[in-house]
Protein backbone atom coordinates (compact mmCIF):
# COMPACT_ATOMS: atom_id res chain seq x y z
CA UNK A 1 0.00 0.00 0.00
CA UNK A 2 1.21 3.40 -1.01
CA UNK A 3 2.34 5.45 2.04
CA UNK A 4 0.71 9.11 2.16
CA UNK A 5 3.14 12.09 2.55
CA UNK A 6 0.99 15.33 3.44
CA UNK A 7 3.60 18.50 2.69
CA UNK A 8 2.26 21.44 4.33
CA UNK A 9 1.95 24.81 2.38
CA UNK A 10 1.46 28.53 4.04
CA UNK A 11 2.20 31.75 3.11
CA UNK A 12 5.48 32.71 3.27
CA UNK A 13 6.98 29.28 3.19
CA UNK A 14 10.21 28.50 2.10
CA UNK A 15 10.00 27.01 -1.60
CA UNK A 16 13.60 24.62 -1.17
CA UNK A 17 12.11 23.55 2.30
CA UNK A 18 8.98 21.77 0.76
CA UNK A 19 9.79 20.99 -2.99
CA UNK A 20 12.94 19.54 -1.75
CA UNK A 21 10.88 16.57 0.21
CA UNK A 22 8.33 16.82 -2.70
CA UNK A 23 11.15 16.00 -5.11
CA UNK A 24 12.74 13.12 -3.19
CA UNK A 25 9.78 11.23 -2.61
CA UNK A 26 7.64 11.94 -5.90
CA UNK A 27 11.16 10.34 -7.25
CA UNK A 28 11.47 7.60 -5.60
CA UNK A 29 7.47 6.31 -6.11
CA UNK A 30 8.08 7.58 -9.89
CA UNK A 31 11.45 5.15 -9.77
CA UNK A 32 9.54 2.53 -8.21
CA UNK A 33 6.80 2.26 -10.52
CA UNK A 34 4.52 4.24 -8.41
CA UNK A 35 3.92 1.88 -5.61
CA UNK A 36 5.55 3.80 -2.93
CA UNK A 37 4.14 6.98 -1.86
CA UNK A 38 1.03 9.51 -2.87
CA UNK A 39 2.92 13.15 -2.01
CA UNK A 40 1.06 15.90 -1.76
CA UNK A 41 0.52 19.38 -0.52
CA UNK A 42 -1.91 20.16 2.17
CA UNK A 43 -3.15 23.64 3.51
CA UNK A 44 -5.56 25.18 5.60
CA UNK A 45 -7.67 26.08 2.23
CA UNK A 46 -7.31 25.99 -1.22
CA UNK A 47 -6.37 29.06 -2.03
CA UNK A 48 -3.43 29.49 -3.84
CA UNK A 49 -0.33 29.94 -1.87
CA UNK A 50 2.26 32.91 -2.17
CA UNK A 51 5.96 31.15 -0.97
CA UNK A 52 9.07 32.83 0.04
CA UNK A 53 9.91 35.01 -3.23
CA UNK A 54 7.07 34.76 -5.05
CA UNK A 55 5.97 31.06 -6.09
CA UNK A 56 2.83 30.25 -6.22
CA UNK A 57 1.53 26.89 -5.61
CA UNK A 58 -2.47 25.56 -5.35
CA UNK A 59 -2.15 22.84 -2.64
CA UNK A 60 -3.38 19.48 -3.51
CA UNK A 61 -5.92 19.02 -0.24
CA UNK A 62 -7.43 21.28 2.85
CA UNK A 63 -7.01 20.23 6.22
CA UNK A 64 -10.37 18.47 5.93
CA UNK A 65 -9.96 16.46 3.31
CA UNK A 66 -6.69 15.56 3.62
CA UNK A 67 -5.99 11.88 3.23
CA UNK A 68 -4.70 10.86 6.68
CA UNK A 69 -0.52 11.11 6.14
CA UNK A 70 1.60 8.53 7.29
CA UNK A 71 4.27 10.93 6.84
CA UNK A 72 3.49 14.38 7.56
CA UNK A 73 6.40 17.06 6.41
CA UNK A 74 5.88 20.72 8.36
CA UNK A 75 8.46 22.95 6.31
CA UNK A 76 9.91 25.86 7.34
CA UNK A 77 9.84 30.19 6.01
CA UNK A 78 9.06 33.52 7.59
CA UNK A 79 5.81 32.55 7.58
CA UNK A 80 6.02 30.01 10.67
CA UNK A 81 6.18 32.77 12.95
CA UNK A 82 2.43 33.57 11.47
CA UNK A 83 1.70 29.69 12.01
CA UNK A 84 2.54 29.76 15.82
CA UNK A 85 -0.31 31.71 16.55
CA UNK A 86 -3.00 29.94 14.98
CA UNK A 87 -4.39 27.09 17.33
CA UNK A 88 -6.71 25.54 14.80
CA UNK A 89 -3.39 24.68 12.40
CA UNK A 90 -1.07 23.97 15.54
CA UNK A 91 -4.12 21.35 16.61
CA UNK A 92 -4.13 19.97 13.00
CA UNK A 93 -0.89 19.05 13.14
CA UNK A 94 -1.16 17.57 16.38
CA UNK A 95 -3.92 15.27 15.42
CA UNK A 96 -2.35 14.51 12.70
CA UNK A 97 0.78 13.78 14.06
CA UNK A 98 -0.68 11.15 16.64
CA UNK A 99 -1.88 9.30 13.93
CA UNK A 100 1.17 8.99 11.59
CA UNK A 101 4.04 6.79 11.54
CA UNK A 102 6.56 9.88 10.97
CA UNK A 103 6.39 13.79 11.51
CA UNK A 104 9.18 15.57 10.14
CA UNK A 105 9.84 19.58 9.96
CA UNK A 106 12.30 21.05 7.65
CA UNK A 107 14.25 23.97 8.96
CA UNK A 108 12.02 26.61 10.72
CA UNK A 109 8.46 24.00 10.36
CA UNK A 110 10.59 22.89 13.51
CA UNK A 111 9.22 25.50 15.38
CA UNK A 112 5.84 24.90 14.67
CA UNK A 113 6.49 21.49 15.70
CA UNK A 114 7.50 22.27 19.08
CA UNK A 115 4.36 25.16 19.76
CA UNK A 116 2.60 22.12 18.64
CA UNK A 117 4.32 19.75 21.93
CA UNK A 118 5.31 17.71 19.29
CA UNK A 119 9.44 18.25 20.45
CA UNK A 120 9.83 17.20 24.21
CA UNK A 121 12.56 15.50 25.13
CA UNK A 122 13.85 14.98 21.78
CA UNK A 123 17.33 16.10 19.96
CA UNK A 124 16.45 18.59 16.85
CA UNK A 125 17.64 21.22 15.17
CA UNK A 126 16.40 23.97 12.85
CA UNK A 127 17.91 26.65 10.75
CA UNK A 128 21.12 27.90 12.23
CA UNK A 129 19.59 31.25 12.27
CA UNK A 130 16.76 30.42 14.62
CA UNK A 131 18.49 27.66 17.15
CA UNK A 132 17.91 30.16 19.96
CA UNK A 133 14.61 31.04 18.91
CA UNK A 134 13.96 27.11 18.77
CA UNK A 135 15.61 26.50 22.26
CA UNK A 136 13.07 28.80 23.95
CA UNK A 137 10.43 27.46 22.31
CA UNK A 138 11.16 23.90 23.30
CA UNK A 139 13.01 24.31 26.29
CA UNK A 140 12.65 20.44 27.37
CA UNK A 141 14.39 18.81 24.01
CA UNK A 142 18.12 19.40 23.11
CA UNK A 143 18.74 21.87 20.52
CA UNK A 144 21.87 20.47 18.95
CA UNK A 145 23.05 22.48 15.22
CA UNK A 146 25.84 20.66 14.67
CA UNK A 147 23.59 17.76 12.59
CA UNK A 148 22.09 18.24 9.26
CA UNK A 149 19.38 16.52 10.84
CA UNK A 150 18.13 13.86 13.71
CA UNK A 151 16.05 11.14 13.77
CA UNK A 152 14.44 10.36 16.84
CA UNK A 153 11.94 7.80 15.42
CA UNK A 154 8.46 8.93 14.92
CA UNK A 155 10.23 12.17 14.82
CA UNK A 156 12.90 13.51 12.82
CA UNK A 157 13.89 17.63 12.26
CA UNK A 158 16.12 19.08 9.48
CA UNK A 159 18.01 21.70 9.71
CA UNK A 160 18.04 24.77 6.87
CA UNK A 161 16.72 24.48 3.53
CA UNK A 162 18.67 22.21 1.62
CA UNK A 163 18.93 20.06 4.95
CA UNK A 164 15.38 18.64 4.11
CA UNK A 165 16.37 16.80 0.94
CA UNK A 166 18.94 14.62 2.89
CA UNK A 167 16.23 13.89 5.62
CA UNK A 168 13.86 13.32 3.29
CA UNK A 169 16.14 10.89 1.21
CA UNK A 170 17.36 9.60 4.82
CA UNK A 171 13.87 8.61 5.65
CA UNK A 172 13.67 6.80 2.39
CA UNK A 173 16.04 4.46 2.87
CA UNK A 174 14.94 3.99 6.35
CA UNK A 175 11.50 3.02 4.93
CA UNK A 176 12.48 1.39 1.80
CA UNK A 177 16.58 0.74 2.11
CA UNK A 178 19.49 2.38 1.40
CA UNK A 179 19.49 0.92 -2.30
CA UNK A 180 16.20 2.65 -3.13
CA UNK A 181 17.61 6.02 -1.18
CA UNK A 182 20.90 5.57 -3.40
CA UNK A 183 18.95 5.48 -6.38
CA UNK A 184 16.72 8.29 -5.60
CA UNK A 185 19.67 10.59 -5.18
CA UNK A 186 21.79 9.15 -8.11
CA UNK A 187 19.14 10.00 -10.13
CA UNK A 188 18.42 13.73 -8.57
CA UNK A 189 22.41 14.08 -9.64
CA UNK A 190 22.38 14.75 -5.28
CA UNK A 191 25.11 13.67 -3.13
Amino acid sequence: MKKNVAIMVFPEVEVLDFAGPFEVFAVTDELSGHVTFHTFTVAADTTTVRTRNGLQVVPDYTFENCPPPHVLIVPGGIGTRALLNQPAVLEWIGGRAQAAEVVMSVCTGALVLARAGLLDGLRVTTHHECLELLRQLAPRSQVDGTQRFHDNGKVLTAAGISAGIDCSLHLVGRILGADVARRTATYMEYR
